[in-house]
């Protein structure tokens, strides 16, 4: 790791220098022919393999430091049938702070109506009593418009929380139903 990190801080210094450190020691200057640029490549390619993969174990890293699981909390919109109701945006709120908003295009809204989820927000928040306020709007039946809000409160302990924000239709009432559940 810290051969790689090495490489890196070279590589910002210039090319010519991460090659020269990655090169094995040079033997005397009269018995060395010269190098084909095909192992040139080679060493070139391997190093920036050796940087890619150091940059996916950092951005790892990063993760677990910036949303340790402890107190990571994840939003995520999901929709079930959603004949009744054509979504356009919607807003979350965690403790009256708006935390994410979106606006939906028509082929992210395919996706929900094929069963994709869409995760709208993942942050950090303190144990202890929490309320989320999800606001829908969009075209309701008969083509009126809608806004409809959830509320939901929970608690937040020592592990991870996801949230569903989960858009269903009622066909008794002919009316589109919005709830939010907390997975463990």
């Amino acid at each position: 790791m810290t051969r790689l990190l090495l490489l890196v801080l070279a590589l910002l210094a210039g090319p010519s220098t991460a090659l020269a450190q990655t090169a094995a020691p040079a033997a005397p200057a009269a018995s060395a022919p010269a190098q084909p640029d095909a192992a040139l490549d080679a060493r070139a390619q391997a190093l920036k393999a050796q940087v890619l993969q150091l940059n996916r174990d950092l951005l790892v890293l990063e993760e677990e430091l910036l949303y340790p699981a402890s107190s990571q909390v994840a939003v995520f919109v999901s929709m079930d049938v959603g004949q009744l109701f054509g979504l356009e945006s919607v807003q979350v709120k965690l403790d009256d702070k708006v935390v994410a908003q979106h606006l939906y295009t028509e082929r992210e809204v395919a996706a929900l109506h094929r069963g994709g989820v869409q995760r709208l927000w993942l942050g950090n928040l303190k144990a202890g009593t929490h309320e989320v306020t999800a606001f829908f709007t969009g075209q309701g039946p008969h083509a009126r418009d809608y806004r409809r809000a959830t509320t939901l409160n929970f608690d937040k302990a020592g592990e991870a929380r996801y949230i569903e924000l989960r858009i269903t239709d009622r066909m008794t009432k002919l009316q589109p139903e919005f709830d939010v559940k907390v997975w463990q």
